[in-house]
């Protein structure tokens, strides 16, 4: 077992719009951490960063970071960056907290786990509905077997991003040290869109969830003025025997409030995870007549969006601090399959087995 060290050393890469806003002032905030290094491409964006946070490391090489030693790495970089980012972290020996999607491609997820299970390391993707008390609470559930064997999920995610996968600005970013750029979020052919940046979240909640692993996907997209799917529709079959339906909407208006719905139907009975604000409850239903139900209160934290909580647990793994895991390799994995499968059904019409 890892000793129980003062401090865990953490290092950044990607020290973008994400990073800058959440990771590393929460990494700053957390007294059991030290921020030893950040990374970033361009002179003058690095410069700015390590001013405004006084970091004592920076560097425009991903590989500099391991110079100082960290415990962790958080990859915060463009989608399509995660998988050589994350690789070279664990094969030098460091956990790994790698923002969603883990990667961007099945077979990158696969050899992230062949990786992570050979260095012994912890690779964390920071889903912040996942790392929450009602989150956690409809896992142990499923796992306890109150429901019985899964037989149907529904998953729907709703958010006001139209401009974000629209090219535009997004409205909630201004004044922000960085803004999201198009490039990331925008682009076709850099795994942009909502079902890389936003059913991401979704999907893994419905594996953290119900353990299901998915075996194929029909779907449907529109897509926005860029070319990326911003409305998702699609059919999934696990190999288990379950089937489930996916929905996905960037179409949400700004003063909407976010919307994630998974119920998830077994041979005892259902649960149900709604966490739009006003009617936010996690709820249990059994065939006998039992149940269990929790109206969730934004005001004591149990059904709130966290960006924090990963992060803590993640430094706490680092010190060597048993801390669960609510995004393991294993649910970037299943989550990465589907995603992938979805785009290719969506471009061929066919029903795509996942890899």
């Amino acid at each position: 077992m890892t000793a129980i060290q003062k401090k865990a050393r953490i290092a950044v890469v990607g020290a973008g719009w994400w990073a800058c806003e959440h990771h590393i002032p929460h990494v700053r905030q957390n007294p059991h951490a030290d921020l030893v290094s950040a990374c970033r491409l361009g002179a003058a964006d690095l410069e700015h960063v390590r001013a405004h946070f006084d970091l004592p490391h920076v560097t425009e090489n991903h590989l500099e970071v391991y110079d100082v030693r960290p415990d962790g790495v958080i990859v915060a970089s463009p989608h399509v960056s995660h998988f050589e980012h994350a690789a070279a972290a664990l094969a030098r020996g460091c956990h790994v907290l790698v923002e969603k999607p883990m990667v961007t491609g099945t077979g990158q997820a696969r050899e992230i786990v062949r990786l992570a299970g050979d260095a012994g390391r912890t690779v964390m993707t920071p889903y912040g509905l996942n790392h929450t008390g009602y989150m956690e609470r409809a896992a142990d559930w499923v796992r306890a077997g109150r429901i019985g064997a899964v037989r149907h999920v529904m998953v729907h995610m709703s958010s006001a991003l139209l401009d974000l996968f629209g090219g535009e600005p997004m409205l909630e970013t201004e004044g922000h040290l960085y803004r999201p750029p198009p490039s990331t979020w925008a682009d076709p052919g850099r795994a942009g869109g909502y079902g890389w940046g936003q059913l991401s979240h979704a999907l893994a909640a419905l594996f953290f969830v119900t353990g299901l692993e998915p075996e194929s996907v029909h779907a449907a997209v529109h897509r926005s003025k860029t070319g990326v799917d911003d409305f998702d529709a699609a059919v999934l079959r696990f190999t288990e025997g379950a089937i489930g339906t996916l929905s996905g909407a960037a179409g949400l208006p700004k003063h909407g409030a976010p919307q994630l719905d998974l119920r998830v139907y077994g041979e005892d009975g259902m649960l149900l995870v709604d966490v739009e604000e006003g009617r936010e409850r996690v709820a249990l239903e059994r065939f006998d007549g039992t149940g269990d139900e929790r109206r969730m209160s934004r005001g004591e934290g149990f059904g709130s969006y966290t960006t924090r909580a990963a992060v803590d647990r993640f430094i706490d793994i680092c010190r060597g601090t048993p801390a669960r895991n609510c995004g393991d390799q294993l649910v970037g994995l299943r989550t990465v399959q589907v995603l992938e499968a979805l785009h290719a059904s969506a471009q061929s019409g066919e029903t795509v087995a996942c890899g």
